[in-house]
């Protein structure tokens, strides 16, 4: 059996033993997760990546943890599937997760309401009483370049000097629970609202690097600069030495992880990379 037809079955029959039948399968997203709509409210995220640097259950139980937290306190995020036990759920070897489904609208969403919802939530994390791992994507990201040989040597080694002095410089910036990926591809515009998903990277660190996160491709890539400011209005102060080194720390963290997510980019997603790449390297 494929490996996504065994993600499916795997999905499919835990949802059956808890009392929930699929009545259809729509492949929402097929990648190193597997996102499947089961029923009319029903969506599981299912990890199809055997041979990836995260396995177990570990990382889905902080993701359930904050989700179910910042759902509880009215925070705008797409929330876990009532109808089964939270989990996460392991079955055929697949870690699994379930979640309501939303409907995606078709408009961009509004800049000011970026930074309105992440500081929302930043507020709620606050009050999340779990410890989470500091820095943990930056560190993790550090051991995935002393551990696997993936760029040419003088890449590979200043993406390690970068992430080195950035763990370095924001261990000495108040930490605090943050989502850890707040790109725009975890943020859904929908008939709910402006709500954000994909809670899986969660860690410890200074409010920045969710900041970073969601403004490096408008920044940088794209240099829009009206959005970039209306994100940051509306979220309010940061401090600007450390989200200048979260923007060094996050570009190396993406371009630390593309061969793994994208063993055979684009032309589109080479493109971005060898941009990131440069643009570390004038750093």
């Amino acid at each position: 059996m494929q490996t996504t037809e065994l993600a499916i079955r795997a999905a499919r029959e835990t949802a059956l033993a808890h009392g929930i039948t699929p009545d259809r399968c729509d492949i929402l997203q097929n990648g190193s997760t597997l996102v499947l709509r089961l029923t009319d409210t029903l969506v599981a995220r299912v990890v199809q990546d055997r041979d990836g640097p995260r396995q177990g259950t570990e990382w889905f139980e902080r993701e359930n943890a904050i989700a179910l937290h910042l759902t509880k306190n009215g925070a705008p995020v797409i929330p876990l599937h009532s109808g089964l036990p939270p989990g996460p759920h392991e079955h055929l070897g697949y870690p699994i997760n379930f979640w309501e489904f939303v409907t995606r609208i078709d408009a961009e969403p509004d800049p000011r309401e970026i930074g309105l919802t992440l500081k929302k939530c930043h507020e709620v994390m606050k009050t999340f009483p779990q410890p989470l791992p500091r820095l943990a994507i930056i560190s993790e990201s550090l051991a995935i370049l002393n551990d696997r040989s993936l760029f040419e040597a003088a890449t590979q080694e200043m993406l390690r000097k970068h992430l080195q002095t950035s763990l370095e410089v924001l261990a000495a910036y108040p930490q605090q629970p943050l989502h850890g990926d707040a790109h725009a591809g975890n943020l859904m515009n929908t008939t709910r609202g402006l709500l954000w998903t994909d809670w899986e990277d969660t860690f410890a660190g200074p409010v920045e690097w969710d900041v970073a996160s969601i403004i490096w491709n408008a920044l940088i890539l794209d240099e829009d600069h009206a959005t970039v400011s209306a994100i940051r209005e509306a979220y309010g102060p940061v401090d600007e030495i450390a989200l200048q080194q979260c923007l060094v720390a996050r570009a190396a963290v993406i371009t630390a992880w593309y061969p793994i997510l994208y063993p055979n980019p684009n032309a589109d997603r080479q493109e971005k990379l060898r941009r990131r790449i440069e643009w570390l390297a004038a750093r």
